[in-house]
């Protein structure tokens, strides 16, 4: 008996394309970063402002020191003075200003050259020393090298807070891509025709192999994984900690995982009888 059921699979992938590039067009248009437009005026006057008009800003007109002390030295905002960190990555202080963060607010504000100075003057002021003043262009060059821990503030892939709509096309592309993957394995395993009664099925070499593989495979990554956490836990629990590498725990987690799958599957196609129960032939599956 014909499947009527085979086609499917391959309507709910894509389908599931089609709305994975409707996410993605929706998290790049709010996450792009805006073009910087690099004003001469306020390239020149940056070195001559920002000790004066910089210093203004942090402690009176917007308030800065308030939340981060006179001297830069912390309160209810963090520490400024010998923050290696904003030394490291000058823009993520512009970043701040002009987006805010957490409890502090956004500064939109500020005029341009007013960001600067005041920017300027916090990697420049309390024994900071930055290597070269914040100007638009290193500002434009920053966008595309960002500190890890900033990224998601800036050039970001998945924004801070995802909306009901986002969540909702989110989830229906992994049920579309579960249903689709295990539709296509359906007939992969069971071929497009079903008939009742038991299957008899033969291994091949190549199956063999495959399956020996796939086992071997698996076993590997699972050495490896495990070497990469002890890795991690032993430099997150050094005296300076190291950043655990979640990337490569994650890829050797998912290796595993797919390693099995096709090793069940192999098995499933090749080496397991089964029972196959054909659909009525008056009917038709809703999918």
């Amino acid at each position: 008996m014909e499947r009527n059921d085979a086609v499917m699979p391959w309507v709910a992938i894509v389908c599931a394309a089609i709305m994975w590039i409707i996410l993605l067009f929706l998290f790049n248009k709010e996450t792009a970063p805006e073009p910087v437009v690099v004003d001469p005026a306020v390239v020149a006057n940056i070195s001559k402002e920002y000790p004066t008009l910089g210093k203004t800003l942090f402690e009176q007109t917007a308030g800065c020191a308030g939340c981060h002390g006179l001297q830069g030295q912390g309160g209810v905002g963090p520490k400024l003075a010998g923050d290696t960190k904003i030394l490291t990555d000058p823009v993520y202080v512009h970043t701040i200003i002009t987006k805010g963060k957490g409890g502090m607010p956004a500064f939109p504000q500020l005029k341009d050259n007013e960001v600067y100075a005041v920017a300027n003057y916090v990697l420049n002021s309390w024994g900071n020393k930055s290597e070269e003043l914040l100007t638009p262009a290193l500002v434009a060059e920053g966008q595309s090298k960002v500190d890890p821990a900033v990224l998601k503030n800036r050039s970001r892939f998945v924004p801070e807070d995802l909306k009901l709509p986002e969540i909702f096309l989110g989830t229906f592309i992994l049920v579309l891509l579960t249903y689709g993957l295990i539709g296509l394995y359906s007939v992969w395993a069971e071929g497009m025709e079903l008939t009742p009664g038991i299957h008899k099925v033969r291994s091949t070499p190549l199956a063999t192999l495959g399956i020996l593989t796939t086992l071997g495979l698996s076993i590997l990554f699972s050495v490896l994984f495990v070497r990469q956490m002890v890795t991690d836990y032993a430099g997150w629990g050094a005296k300076e900690p190291v950043m655990p590498n979640v990337t490569a725990e994650g890829f050797y987690a998912a290796m595993i995982l797919l390693l099995i799958g096709a090793s069940i599957g192999l098995y499933k196609k090749y080496f397991m009888d089964g029972e196959v129960l054909a659909e009525d032939a008056s009917g038709e599956f809703p999918w």
